[in-house]
């Protein structure tokens, strides 16, 4: 029988195995948790999306129902998404962006419909199934660059970091996913696309979401979703 330290220890362990993505980084200053970023779910648990199909897969606030404050960030600025710890797990990550519907506030705004179009990734690097690695895990967070010709308004950036320890049988993979909120300043006249709803873009059986990434190893790496938006 285990005693109630071992028991608190492998509790801790679980715990610290799953994580969120409460703050935005902006002109190198991290946010405050939850402040620039709507408030998920599992702020608490940690627990991760693993229905693609689920509502909660857009930003993951059905119970929450946050909503965020809006910070500025340049266009061809350096953005951040922090995780709350790092990505413990191996796997890749998106981030997608949609701007709302004219004269509709972003924190007004669910993100409903082909709206969202990717403007990052961090995938596998493979060599032909002698080995895989994810550059994302152990990661604080992801940076990455807004697209100098993205259009100046409101949008909403939604981090997605997908967990593939577990991925090997249908449903297994775990999407960690928060939503924050910037306008965008200073920018260009570029058209983002291609566009793709949230839930929508996924069916779940894509091979860089069904996938073993133990044994046999694979050969390549797909990513999964549209290509990227670099303007």
């Amino acid at each position: 029988m285990f005693g109630p330290t071992v028991v608190l220890a492998a509790l801790t362990a679980h715990a610290l195995a799953h994580y969120t993505f409460p703050s935005l980084i902006v002109d190198g200053v991290k946010t405050a948790p939850w402040a620039n970023v709507r408030k998920t779910n599992n702020y608490n648990s940690q627990a991760p999306v693993t229905d693609v199909q689920s509502a909660d897969f857009r930003c993951y606030t059905s119970a929450t129902h946050a909503t965020a404050q809006t910070i500025p960030a340049r266009a061809g600025s350096t953005l951040g998404i922090a995780c709350d710890q790092t990505i413990y797990h191996p796997g890749v990550v998106n981030v997608y962006m949609a701007r709302p519907p004219s004269g509709t506030d972003v924190a007004d705004w669910d993100g409903t419909g082909s709206v969202w179009f990717k403007v990052h990734e961090v995938g596998a690097v493979t060599d032909g199934g002698q080995s895989i690695a994810f550059p994302a895990g152990g990661a604080p967070g992801v940076n990455f660059t807004l697209p100098r010709a993205l259009p100046s308004g409101q949008y909403l950036v939604r981090m997605e970091a997908i967990a593939l320890h577990s991925a090997d049988k249908a449903g297994g993979a775990q999407f960690y996913i928060s939503c924050g909120q910037i306008e965008v300043t200073d920018g260009g006249n570029g058209t983002p696309g291609p566009l793709v709803a949230i839930p929508g873009v996924y069916d779940g059986n894509e091979p860089g979401i069904l996938i073993d990434i133990y044994w046999p190893i694979p050969k390549n790496y797909t990513q999964p979703g549209p290509t990227v938006w670099s303007g």
